[in-house]
C-alpha cells in the first residue's frame, strides 16, 4: 500500500498519517520526493480500506502496490534515489568508481594501492578485511586490523571506504570503521544479516547473488529498506551460467531493467563479473554505456603476488586507462 501526500501537506500532517498507520499495527515509511512525500505501508497481511486512508488530513491518494516489493519500486518513489557516502553521491549523474585490492594484505600493500587509486581519480576505496573463500584454507583476511588500515587510508587520502560484512559479528566492526557496508553475493539472501544491515545508519552496497533473478535482488533490497535504511546501492557482479570463457556471466541488461523498476542506483563489478583481467576494461566501458551509476574494480600493485583474486586485478596502468576511458564515455551518455 502506498499513500501519496498532497504537495502542500505539512510535516505535522505527514507525522499524523504515520502515527495513524502505526496505530493499526503496521509500519509507515515516509520518503520525501522532489514534489511530494510518499508513505509506504508494510506489514499488512489482510485488506486495508483505501477510502479510510484517503480521508486522513494531507493525503491525496491511496494506491495498492501490485509488485511483491513495495519500497524499492518506482511506484513508491518515481524519482531516482541519491545515496550519500560521505561527500560522494551515488546516483546523481556523476560516475562513481570504487577501486582497490580484493583483500587487505598488509599496511605497505594497502597504502601503495590507495596511492594508485587516489592518483587515478577514483572516489572510493574497496578492500576486504573479511574474506569468505571457497576453500577454508585460503587467506581469510586480516579482520579488524584490516579495517583499521582502511580507516587510516581514508584519513590519508580522503577515499571513502566500502568493505564487506560477512556475518552479524563482523557487521559491528564494519559499521565502526567503514563508510559503506557491502553485502556480498553469497549473503544476498542471508535475511538475518539483511535485517541487521537495514537497522544500520550506514549506506549499503548489495551485490547480486550468483544465481539470483532481478526480482530476488530487489526483494533482498526490500528487506533492508523495510527495516528503515533507504540508502542502498545495487551491484551487478555476474551470475553463474554454463559459460567457461569467464568466471561468471556479466548481465549488463539488468542495469536498464533496474532503472525501469526501481529508484535505487546500480553499479557494476566487471572484476568479479568476468574473473579475467583482460575482460575488465571492455566490460567496464560497456557498463557505463548502458547507464550504470558506478563501477567497482579490483586493482593491485603486484597482481601476480596477490593473496586473493590476482588474476582479475588490474595493473595500475590499466586502472589509469579505465578511468580515462569510462570518464569520456560517461560524459557522452549522461
Amino acid at each position: 500500500m502506498l499513500l501519496v501526500m498532497r504537495a502542500d501537506a505539512t510535516d505535522a500532517q505527514v507525522a499524523g498519517v504515520c502515527a495513524h498507520i502505526e496505530s493499526l499495527g503496521l509500519r509507515a515509511h515516509a520518503i520525501p520526493g522532489a514534489q511530494r512525500t510518499a508513505i509506504g505501508i508494510t506489514g499488512n497481511h489482510g485488506f486495508l480500506e483505501l477510502s479510510d486512508l484517503e480521508d486522513l488530513p494531507g493525503v491525496a491518494e491511496a494506491i495498492r502496490v501490485s509488485k511483491p516489493y513495495k519500497l524499492v519500486g518506482r511506484e513508491m518513489k518515481p524519482e531516482s534515489t541519491l545515496v550519500q557516502v560521505g561527500p560522494v553521491v551515488i546516483g546523481g549523474g556523476q560516475l562513481v568508481v570504487m577501486a582497490g585490492p580484493c583483500a587487505v594484505e598488509s599496511r605497505e600493500q594497502i597504502f601503495r594501492v590507495a596511492e594508485i587509486v587516489h592518483a587515478c581519480g577514483a572516489q572510493m576505496m574497496r578492500g576486504g578485511a573479511f574474506k569468505p573463500r571457497t576453500s577454508p584454507y585460503a587467506f581469510q583476511g586480516l579482520g579488524e586490523m584490516g579495517l583499521q588500515l582502511l580507516a587510516e587510508v581514508r584519513e590519508r587520502f580522503g577515499l571513502q571506504i566500502v568493505t564487506e560484512a560477512v556475518d552479524l559479528a563482523s557487521l559491528e566492526l564494519v559499521e565502526r570503521y567503514a563508510d559503506m557496508i557491502q553485502v556480498g553475493a553469497r549473503n544476498m539472501q542471508n535475511y538475518s544479516l539483511l535485517k541487521a544491515v537495514g537497522r544500520s545508519r550506514k549506506p549499503v552496497l548489495l551485490k547480486r547473488g550468483m544465481s539470483a533473478t532481478l526480482e530476488e535482488l530487489l526483494m533482498a533490497a526490500e528487506y533492508i529498506l523495510a527495516e528503515g535504511n533507504y540508502q542502498v546501492v545495487l551491484c551487478e557482479r555476474g551470475v553463474r551460467t554454463f559459460a567457461d570463457h569467464t568466471r561468471n556471466t556479466l548481465d549488463l541488461s539488468i542495469v536498464p531493467a533496474v532503472k525501469t523498476l526501481s529508484h535505487l542506483p546500480i553499479i557494476v563489478d566487471p572484476s568479479h563479473g568476468t574473473g579475467r583481467r583482460d575482460k575488465v576494461l571492455p566490460l567496464a566501458r560497456a557498463a557505463v554505456a548502458v547507464g550504470a551509476d558506478g563501477l567497482m574494480v579490483e586493482v593491485h600493485d603486484a597482481p601476480d603476488r596477490a593473496l586473493s583474486d590476482g588474476i582479475q586485478s588490474l595493473f595500475p596502468a590499466q586502472l589509469e586507462q579505465l578511468m580515462r576511458e569510462v570518464t569520456a564515455i560517461a560524459a557522452l551518455v549522461r
